[in-house]
Parts: structure tokens; C-alpha cells; sequence
């Protein structure tokens, strides 16, 4: 079997932005790093696929922001090693009711975070943005210069290939179905079903809605992690308007705060085309998923999208739909820490990164590095990210404020399902 004699220094399970970023980092510390994916390379069976992620510093939790800004440099970091762009930068424009407490927690961490911010009135935000984003009376809107696009299948392959450039191995098509501590050794063993059995020293488990599922049988840990079937919407700008929404006309990512949550980017990846969707999702099993656009959701984007933008955009119908997957946490925040047990510090998990991780790809394969190579990571503080915080504590960390996704399309509540 190929590199069967090998014990590598790291094994990382799970190869969307997260995994592949983690085999980036990891082998440019000089580890030997097997990198596998239990689907094809690049699939869209899950988190890390598709054409558009936004990145923005706008978070209410004030810990996010940042490392938002690390991210934007680390991604631009791997772009000049690798050649080539997968980041766009625009502004961000968050906007929603004066009074929401989240929207006023991100103006808030802004202001911790050194963050120049600027609050406008909804005559203010028609002259921003020239007129294009049309306002409620009682809503405000906050603009950044930290926004952009971030093409996420291209730049999953980036951080593949800068991984395979510095040596590491990849496989896909080799699904993990255990993970044991060799006692004699010390080793962590993994056992594939495609290929066989690899050894390590340090395990990394980056497997996004697989992740519970993983966790569950190597350790009997039942992480709160919940995957949610989302879509992604695309509509069509109406003809004549195309140039309006262009990162070159200074057309921004943006946020709408409130329920719903929606978000969008920029005209980018499929001219005449803006991405609207909204930010929820339906609790399912990974391996069990419809592929199409709950009705209910599609009326409430439509009457958005009017509010907003008026007779610019085609509200007909969306002209385009994509599935993607979420990890929710109760608390919509990360887990990044030691698996605990037999693996102690020897074995990492990064999940749970709730539908807002994508842009944090580069810095949290920085941090599951660091933890690996020496049990530390720095300038971040990792408390609010530790399984711990869910023992006695269902809910995870506690907020003052609402959550972002707490609904499914349907309207019921997805917070009574994320707790195991």
C-alpha cells in the first residue's frame, strides 16, 4: 500500500477550505502532512464548494473581528505564493432596524477593534451608495472598508496545490471510519475505507457536517453540532442596471440584520446576476438533503430584495439555486480545541463554524497548526471556542443578543434540535 511505511507528522480529515488550509500551514512548518477527503477533491457535497463567500470584521462577538483581519492578510498572503487572485475587497454595508441589538454589537466591536466605522441615516446610506439601496425610515446602515468576495472552490484548490508544492500528500476518495491511539506507539492510526490504514503523529479533524458524526465514534463524544441544509439564491438585475452592482462601481457585500438575516455580494462571478440569499437553513442528516429552495424562503428574499433595490433587480423567480451545507453550534460559534481523551493534545477538531467560517479559513488552519506543532496558538484567544463551554451548558456561550440563523425556512426553531 502506498506510503504505508510512512508514520506522517500530521493527518488531516476533511479537505474543504478548513482541512486544506490546515495542510498549508502545517507543511509550511516543515511537517509531513497527509491531507484526506472522503469525496472527490473539490466536490459540492458540502461547505467548502461554490462560486462566492463573503468577508467581512462586522461581528457582533467582538473575539471574530479579529481574526478577520488576520484572515484578509493571510489570504492575500497565500494569493501572492500561489499566483493568482480568489479574493475581491469591496466594503461591507451592514444594514437593519436602529434599535437591533445585534447590528448595534457590531457597530460596538468595530469600535473596540479599532475598526473605522461609520453609522449613516437612510438618506445618508441613498447617497452612499447612490441611490441603490433604498432604506426603512427606522433602519441604519453601517459601512466598513473591510468587505470583499472570496471565490471558495478556487481557493480551496489554492491552498491544495501551495499544500502539495511543499510537500504534502493528498488523497480523496478515502472516507475515515476510525481513529485509534496506538498504545504500544503513541501513534494515532487512521483507518480509511479506500485506502487502507495511515499513521501519524498529530491528527487534525476538519470534517464539517461529518464532523459530529466522526467525533461520536472515535471518542463517543456527542458534539453540538447540527448540519442545516441551506440555498443559495442568485437573480437576475434588471437590464440597464448591470453596472450598478459591481465591485468596480463600488457596489459592497452586505448584511441585513433582523429576521430574516440576509446577506449578498456583489455582481462577480455570474455577470448581470446578484447572490441573495438568506442565512437559514433545514436540520438534516449530510447524507440526507432535498437539493431545492424552500417556497417560504424564496417569498420573504422576494419581498426583500423589492424593499430594497425597487424595480433594479427581477424578483420573479431566482434564476439560479445552489445547496450548500451549515455546522451550527447553539451558540453559532466555532469548536477548535483538543479532542480530550485517549488523544489528549495529540488529535485537534475545527468545526461548528456555524455558515460564517468560510473567510476564517486561512487563520483557523493557522491556529489547528500551531496547536499541533506545539500545543499552543497565538494572538487568539481560544476560550470561547473550547468543547467545554456546552458541559452543564447546553446553549454554549452566552450573548446579548440574538442569534443570526435561528430559523428554518418553515419557521421553527433550529435551536431545539442543536442540543444533543
Amino acid at each position: 500500500m502506498e506510503n504505508s511505511g510512512q508514520v506522517f507528522d500530521v493527518i488531516v480529515i476533511g479537505a474543504g477550505v478548513m482541512g486544506s488550509s490546515t495542510a498549508y500551514h502545517t507543511t509550511k512548518r516543515g511537517l509531513t502532512t497527509l491531507l484526506l477527503e472522503q469525496f472527490d477533491f473539490l466536490h459540492y457535497r458540502g461547505s467548502s464548494h461554490g462560486e462566492s463567500r463573503t468577508i467581512r470584521a462586522t461581528y457582533p462577538e467582538d473575539y471574530y473581528s479579529s481574526m478577520a483581519l488576520e484572515s484578509s492578510r493571510l489570504w492575500q498572503e497565500a494569493e501572492a505564493e500561489a499566483g493568482y487572485r480568489v479574493y475581491f475587497k469591496t466594503k461591507q454595508f451592514d444594514m437593519g432596524p436602529s434599535d437591533n441589538k445585534s447590528l448595534l454589537a457590531v457597530i460596538s466591536s468595530c469600535r473596540k477593534n479599532s475598526i473605522p466605522v461609520r453609522v449613516l441615516n437612510q438618506d445618508e446610506v441613498f447617497e452612499e451608495f447612490s441611490g441603490i439601496f433604498e432604506l426603512p425610515e427606522d433602519w441604519i446602515g453601517v459601512v466598513t472598508e473591510f468587505g470583499g468576495v472570496i471565490k471558495p472552490t478556487k481557493a480551496v484548490s489554492m491552498f491544495q496545490a501551495l499544500a502539495l508544492r511543499r510537500g504534502a500528500v493528498l488523497k480523496d476518495n478515502s472516507e475515515v471510519i476510525d481513529i485509534a491511539k496506538d498504545r504500544e506507539t503513541g501513534e494515532i492510526v487512521v483507518l480509511t475505507g479506500g485506502h487502507g490504514e495511515y499513521r501519524c503523529r498529530k491528527c487534525i479533524i476538519t470534517a464539517g457536517a461529518w464532523t459530529r458524526k466522526l467525533i461520536e465514534k472515535v471518542r463517543g463524544l456527542l458534539l453540538p453540532i447540527q448540519p442545516l441544509e441551506t440555498t443559495v439564491h442568485y437573480w437576475k438585475i434588471n437590464e440597464g442596471n448591470e453596472g450598478k452592482f459591481t465591485i468596480e462601481n463600488g457596489f459592497p457585500s452586505f448584511a441585513s440584520y433582523g429576521d430574516p438575516y440576509i446577506y449578498g455580494t456583489p455582481s462577480l462571478e455570474f455577470p448581470g446576476l446578484i447572490k441573495i440569499p438568506m442565512h437559514a437553513g433545514r436540520p438534516c442528516d449530510p447524507e440526507d438533503r432535498t437539493w431545492a429552495a424552500p417556497t417560504a424562503q424564496v417569498e420573504l428574499l422576494q419581498d426583500w430584495i423589492k424593499g430594497r433595490f425597487g424595480d433594479l433587480v427581477d424578483t420573479k423567480k431566482p434564476v439560479m439555486t445552489q445547496s450548500c451545507m451549515y455546522s451550527m453550534t447553539p451558540d453559532e460559534d466555532y469548536v477548535i480545541d483538543f479532542l480530550g481523551g485517549e488523544f489528549g493534545e495529540d488529535a485537534v477538531v475545527c468545526g461548528g463554524f456555524s455558515g460564517h467560517g468560510f473567510k476564517m479559513g486561512p487563520v483557523v488552519g493557522r491556529i489547528a497548526a500551531e496547536l499541533v506543532e506545539s500545543g499552543r496558538a497565538a494572538g487568539v484567544e481560544l476560550r470561547h471556542f473550547r468543547i467545554g463551554r456546552f458541559e452543564g451548558n447546553c446553549k454554549g456561550n452566552v450573548k446579548d443578543f440574538d442569534d443570526q440563523v435561528k430559523k428554518s425556512p418553515t419557521g421553527k426553531p433550529v435551536t431545539s434540535v442543536l442540543i444533543p
